[in-house]
């Protein structure tokens, strides 16, 4: 693998973050007034926030990674140490023990083996538990901030624009003409593809299923809100509604 080739296999944190500073930049400059800036802030927010917070996990696995590799040593210890000091005292009374009366100390040594299997196996599993709570409660974050963006573009209707539209007293004024409305179902298709991308960030390291499920469930959950998006913005080139050729970004 060539050092170019490996710059292009793994999404950049850095990178990331730096696109949707810009992206909040824009739309800063293009809707001042408008709350979807304050949730592309917040977008950066939580993008920075899982870059730090997967240094912290990995942090907090070490320690109990440590940890349960001690609690496995000392169960395992003590497994040890009971039956040796069971198989001892059942050789010391051998003489005096029938065939069926080690059946007990059999059945206990198997018992013991088996349990103390199961605490190892469960000890061993607590780091990865630990991490995959942490991502997970960081994807929940971003699923849940997709659907706060799919709320902003929800009264963003094209139909509104055309000639005919007869407003009721329940209408939503979007105050939007066909650029400012194009511009502003775009920049909210940006922002859930990079909520996709910060939720791919979270799996970077992982090889958990449940993991990468949750992290495909934002993908498709954004996908899906886009796609939504872009037949508003296909609707926009209706011949009665008038949509400029060009638009600042």
């Amino acid at each position: 693998m060539t050092p170019v080739t490996g710059r292009y296999e793994r999404l950049d944190p850095a990178a990331v973050r730096a696109t949707v500073d810009r992206l909040h930049a824009r739309i800063a400059t293009r809707f001042p007034d408008r709350n979807l800036r304050h949730v592309a802030a917040e977008l950066a927010g939580l993008v920075s926030d899982v870059g730090e917070q997967e240094a912290r996990t990995r942090r907090h696995e070490h320690v109990a990674r440590v940890a349960s590799l001690v609690a496995v040593v000392l169960v395992v210890g003590a497994t040890v140490f009971a039956l040796v000091m069971a198989v001892r005292d059942a050789v010391a009374a051998a003489t005096s023990l029938r065939a069926f009366e080690w059946l007990p100390v059999v059945e206990s040594a198997i018992n013991d083996t088996v349990f103390a299997g199961i605490a190892v196996w469960f000890l061993l599993a607590v780091p990865a538990r630990l991490q995959r709570a942490a991502t997970l409660r960081r994807l929940h974050r971003l699923r849940s901030l997709a659907h706060v963006i799919d709320m902003h573009q929800l009264t963003k209707d094209p139909e509104r624009l055309r000639p005919g539209f007869r407003a009721t007293s329940q209408s939503v004024d979007v105050g939007l003409d066909a650029d400012g409305l194009a511009a502003y179902l775009d920049y909210c298709t940006e922002l859930l593809s990079l909520v996709a991308k910060a939720a791919a960030l979270c799996a970077e390291e992982s090889t958990d299923a449940v993991v990468l499920d949750t992290v495909s469930t934002v993908e498709n959950v954004t996908g899906g809100m886009s796609t939504k998006i872009w037949q508003k913005i296909a609707t926009l080139d209706l011949p009665a509604v008038s949509r400029p050729a060009t638009s600042p970004r």
